[in-house]
């Protein structure tokens, strides 16, 4: 295998303007660690990987290489293929778990005396609790019982194995960070009684988009209509798949199911229930496959597992049985039209085309949004029409010396964006501390 990844890594063409490092939100040094691989030296190309980020083991299985750093590889382009990209992840993923001990801690600065509070552990508190490198005491605060957010909560183990993230997390912990579980902001406390009571010198807010986006249309209150945050933590966290007495919280067994939605949830919501023992799961979206976000690989192993497209349907209602159990979806067909503003052509619908698909549970993969707990209880931070975070090119939000990133500033994205946005955060934490260390200047107020 070993030699497997070093031809792949000889592939690169080591180019000056290093485009591939520039396609990475989270700003690996990509083409050193390639190089890396390339000569055979695994621990130095770890090192390089483990300079940047302490999630390369995630990155490498679930970031979306062929649009970001795969995307502008020379090589593709070369051969006008973006398919045989040097494959970036392929050999990230390799290298991370040929260290599944971690190894390569970095050595910390000395002490400042500093505490920085980070509120939520999914991917882009985790990279902003890297500030621990820099010499800060650094507490992150989970509102589940488990480190790791959409980590651990939302992205199936066959996608992201468990203990792939818990061996990263696990790294942090090593370096001296503290992780606290099931602290809720804005009930276990606020952020303002953080700073003003329990003396945190600056609070990063990472805490995500976890409050689901629903149709809107009857039905949606039925037993088995599910949002497909709730399917999917049930299923990771709760123990669903036991169907029993074993479960926290279990999901009865499914026997024909549909997934509204088009994106890379709609995909891990349909992949999971296929794996809870459904007969039939049916994908929803409201236009062709073209226009799904969902990465294509993702796309193609829901449909290879057995997944069933119903392309081009908008939902117009659910149907119950008269004791609250669903037993069928009501669509309407749709055209597409113009071209959106996003780039992609609008769905149309047409009159008088509806049917009906008999299924007995519906999962919404519609998108999410911020929960407004945060930000309604931390007078003075500024939200925009969506209830995202408004922060400034240095992350800043409106209340002095708290920082945000992640989902819970750009609405629901990727993983290695929110991990992008927790790095460039914590460097603008780190020189505010330090604008704090320094001394007044003679004669100035102190």
């Amino acid at each position: 295998m070993d030699e497997v990844a070093r031809l792949e890594a000889l592939r690169c063409l080591q180019c000056p303007g290093r485009p591939c490092d520039r396609g990475c939100p989270a700003g690996v040094d990509i083409m050193s660690f390639v190089d890396a691989v390339a000569r055979g030296e695994l621990t130095e190309a770890m090192a390089v990987l483990r300079r940047d980020s302490l999630l390369s083991g995630v990155c490498g299985r679930v970031c979306p290489q062929e649009t970001l750093c795969q995307a502008a590889c020379a090589v593709g382009k070369r051969h006008g293929d973006p398919e045989k990209a040097v494959a970036i992840g392929r050999l990230e993923q390799f290298v991370a778990d040929r260290f599944p001990d971690g190894g390569f801690l970095p050595e910390i600065e000395s002490l400042t005396g500093k505490r920085v509070a980070v509120v939520g552990a999914g991917p882009g508190g985790l990279t902003a609790a890297e500030l621990r490198w820099d010499g800060h005491e650094v507490t992150v605060l989970e509102a589940l019982h488990r480190p790791g957010g959409v980590l651990i909560y939302g992205i199936p183990a066959f996608r992201l194995p468990k203990q792939v993230v818990e061996r990263e997390v696990a790294e942090l912990r090593r370096m001296g960070l503290q992780i606290v579980c099931n602290f809720v902001i804005g009930r276990s406390r606020t952020i303002v009684e953080l700073m003003r009571e329990d003396g945190y010198d600056a609070v990063f807010v990472g805490a995500g988009a976890g409050l689901p986006v629903f149709m809107g249309v009857a039905g949606e209150n039925l037993t088995e209509a599910y949002s497909a945050n709730e399917h999917l933590t049930r299923a990771n966290l709760m123990k669903a798949h036991e169907f029993g007495a074993g479960a926290d919280i279990p999901l009865l067994a499914s026997k024909r199911v549909a997934v509204i939605g088009g994106g890379n949830v709609a995909m891990d919501a349909a992949r999971m229930t296929l794996r809870l023992g459904a007969m039939k799961v049916y994908l929803v979206y409201r236009r062709s496959e073209p226009e799904m976000p969902a990465r294509a690989e993702e796309i193609r192993h829901a449909r290879e597992e057995g997944v069933e497209s119903r392309m081009l349907r908008t939902p117009t209602r659910l149907l119950g049985d008269g004791n609250g159990r669903v037993v069928g979806i009501e669509c309407r067909r749709n055209e597409l039209g113009a071209v959106d503003a996003g780039g992609r052509r609008r769905p149309v619908s047409v009159a008088g085309s509806e049917s009906i698909l008999a299924v007995d549970t519906v999962v919404v993969a519609i998108g999410n949004r911020a929960n407004e707990l945060v930000t309604r209880t931390t007078p003075g931070m500024e939200v925009d029409e969506w209830g995202n975070v408004v922060v400034d090119w240095r992350f800043r939000t409106s209340v002095p010396g708290v920082f945000a990133g992640g989902d819970i500033v750009s609405g629901a994205a990727t993983v290695v964006e929110a991990i992008g946005h927790g790095r460039a955060a914590a460097a603008e934490i780190d020189a505010y501390l330090a604008e704090a260390r320094q001394p007044s200047p003679a004669g100035a107020p102190a």
